[in-house]
């Protein structure tokens, strides 16, 4: 694996057994990266054989499933909770299940090097709160 790669919150709950990581990826936590075999009894052989390779620039979000022989382009994002089992063009925004749709290049998603600071999270969720009470 690259030096550069980043496990977002330690990296919690995650299984990886990718076939090749790239630089510059960002994983955040109980993602599985991994296999999708299946075993073919009429020509008692195994199909679907390998792990993912994951490309330069890519986000995978909490709860992410990418799993068998496929490519996950680089400058990618993988939403949280996505289940990818089929290859992902490159600068794209993979959700659900095997869907994408053509990446934003205005936006970061997700994860920038250009974090937030956490004081405005915290003003942001007060103020949710306070409408939230003034509502109810």
């Amino acid at each position: 694996m690259d030096k550069t790669i980043l496990f977002a919150h330690h990296g919690r709950g995650c299984t990886i057994v990718a076939s090749k990581i790239c630089a510059n990826v960002v994983i955040f936590q109980n993602v599985s990266i991994g296999a999708n075999l299946k075993y073919n009894k009429i020509n008692n052989e195994w199909e679907n054989v390998g792990n993912p390779i994951i490309a330069k620039n890519v986000i995978i979000a909490d709860g992410a499933k990418i799993l068998g022989p496929i490519v996950i382009g680089e400058n990618s994002v993988i939403g949280a909770g996505a289940i990818i089992t089929k290859n992902i063009p490159a600068n794209s925004v993979a959700y659900g299940v095997n869907q994408f749709k053509p990446k934003d290049k205005n936006y970061d998603l997700i994860f920038s090097p250009n974090m937030i600071n956490p004081q405005q999270i915290i003003h942001a969720n007060k103020k949710l709160v306070v409408n939230f009470n003034h509502g109810n």
